[in-house]
């Protein structure tokens, strides 16, 4: 998955690759999809919500560009998988999933799989951020909102990178990154996540 997904198409980080080796993503998907876990595409982890493809995890992550000890942000913890991907690489993870039978699931298997001393996770909706853990680092986001929610740009620490897909029936996936007195924001590729539900609707 690793070789043919992901380096070859460009992914560089050292420390992304030895997460993405590391982590047993056939974990993270539904037992039904356990024989696709390491295909070249989404799948379907229940609740309407996708886990995405190894090469689009990988990605971001390195996009968020994050180091052992940073402070990360996840909204849309889905299946967990991302958020294992981020713990293996030592951050600090707090991560919020909307739909409370995937935040209870995700929580339930990263224990299992000795990720939780890492992770602080809970259900609510992440439009608007952990406001009393902010500053943040790196902000990843992995579900589509029609435009950037402003709370998240305003928990990037100076320097920090917020990475998310945004649009409707056309996303492109951003980084937007805080600079001392501004936003930086550039569009990488065009993507297709399942839309922000919740308070993102409503923007």
């Amino acid at each position: 998955m690793v070789r043919t997904q992901i380096e070859a198409r460009g992914v560089r980080d050292p420390a992304v690759l030895d997460a993405m080796r590391t982590v047993p993503r056939h974990h993270f998907v539904p037992h039904s999809q356990r024989a696709n876990a390491y295909a070249d595409r989404p799948l379907p982890i229940g609740s309407g919500q996708t886990i995405s493809q190894p090469y689009i995890v990988a990605l971001m992550t390195e996009l968020a560009g994050v180091k052992p000890g940073d402070k990360v942000l996840e909204v849309g913890t889905g299946s967990g998988y991302q958020a294992a991907v981020l713990a293996e690489m030592g951050v600090r993870l707090f991560s919020i999933e909307i739909v409370e039978a995937l935040a209870t699931s995700a929580k339930a298997t990263l224990e299992e799989h000795g990720y939780m001393k890492n992770v602080e996770l809970r259900h609510g909706d992440g439009y608007v951020g952990w406001p009393e853990q902010a500053p943040f680092d790196a902000i990843i986001v992995t579900a589509a909102p029609p435009s950037v929610p402003k709370p998240l740009k305003a928990q990037l620490k100076v320097g920090g990178r917020l990475i998310i897909p945004v649009g409707k029936r056309y996303q492109s996936l951003l980084r937007v990154t805080r600079t001392k007195d501004a936003f930086r924001g550039e569009s990488v590729i065009p993507v297709r996540f399942v839309p922000m539900t919740g308070e993102a609707q409503a923007h």
